[in-house]
């Protein structure tokens, strides 16, 4: 049930992503840009469309067509885009997921922290066990494995709580490892669009034997560099939130493992103390 649990919750970050990104291109496209040139004698053209008067049949008036900038970009981009796009979706939403899931308050829910302490109080020492077997959360999974250790001594109890904390760290720390790995892919990816779009405006220079088409060649530039933005676009945020999660990891670590040592202290000091005045007094001689 846990596996699939996570799953699925995967897949509603995935969907949450993709619907961010679709709003974002929305937004984006009613702006519009003019069409690329056809012709030397363009601008030449444009005024004498600006000067032709509005067509009786429809109402509008002749002149070059418009486009909008997600189509444009939709073409320029073409199939590298396209992988970016998928990436820059699963970015998003696990930018989201880590927001919601990196936080003290899941690290060591409160409640579960007021709970133990009261019970400590009352030398419930089961019922905190209990408590915290139950629980999932980086507190309780220390305090579990320090307490099942506790009976072999405090020392051999803070060392299994410290294996453990360094173990959960390293699984937080692969939650944000891919971040790092899109802010070292996106570049690259760029520069193979880059590289693409070179390509295909000296094919076009060296195949023009008279006149060079203007149009042609940045079309062929503009899909090298709107990737390169893409790419980098993607990168920049990565290694940025990379940073800030790594950050946090290292402070929620830190934080919660205290909190858990120093709570394993007072138990065993509690229960050696309940321990001594359970045991019978000795007779005197």
């Amino acid at each position: 049930m846990s596996m699939e649990y996570g799953y699925l919750r995967r897949k509603s970050w995935f969907v949450l992503g993709l619907a961010l990104c679709m709003m974002l291109a929305a937004a984006t496209a009613p702006d519009y840009l003019a069409a690329q040139d056809n012709g030397a004698d363009a601008p030449a053209a444009d005024a004498a469309a600006e000067k032709a008067p509005p067509n009786a049949e429809n109402g509008d008036a002749t002149g070059p067509k418009k486009q909008s900038t997600f189509m444009w970009l939709v073409e320029c981009s073409g199939f590298i885009g396209f992988v970016i796009l998928l990436l820059s979706i699963y970015f998003v939403s696990t930018v989201a997921r880590l927001f919601w899931e990196m936080r003290i308050d899941v690290a060591a829910p409160p409640d579960v922290v007021v709970q133990c302490e009261g019970m400590l109080e009352t030398r419930n020492f089961k019922g905190i066990y209990g408590l915290v077997k139950d629980d999932d959360s980086f507190f309780s999974r220390l305090l579990t494995a320090g307490i099942t250790e506790l009976p072999n001594g405090l020392a051999e109890a803070r060392e299994a709580m410290e294996r453990l904390g360094e173990a959960i760290t390293t699984e937080m720390e692969k939650k944000i490892s891919m971040l790092a790995v899109l802010g070292t892919l996106g570049p690259m990816i760029g520069l193979l669009g880059t590289l693409k779009g070179m390509i295909a405006a000296f094919i076009v220079i060296g195949q023009s034997d008279q006149q060079v088409k203007a149009s042609e060649v940045a079309g062929a530039l503009s899909e090298a560099l709107v990737l390169t933005f893409e790419g980098v676009a993607l990168a920049v945020p990565s290694i940025y939130f990379y940073a800030l999660f790594r950050n946090r990891v290292m402070y929620i670590s830190s934080s919660v493992i205290l909190t858990a040592d120093q709570f394993l202290r007072h138990f065993s000091h509690a229960s050696r103390a309940k321990a001594s005045a359970a045991a019978p007094a000795k007779p005197a001689n």
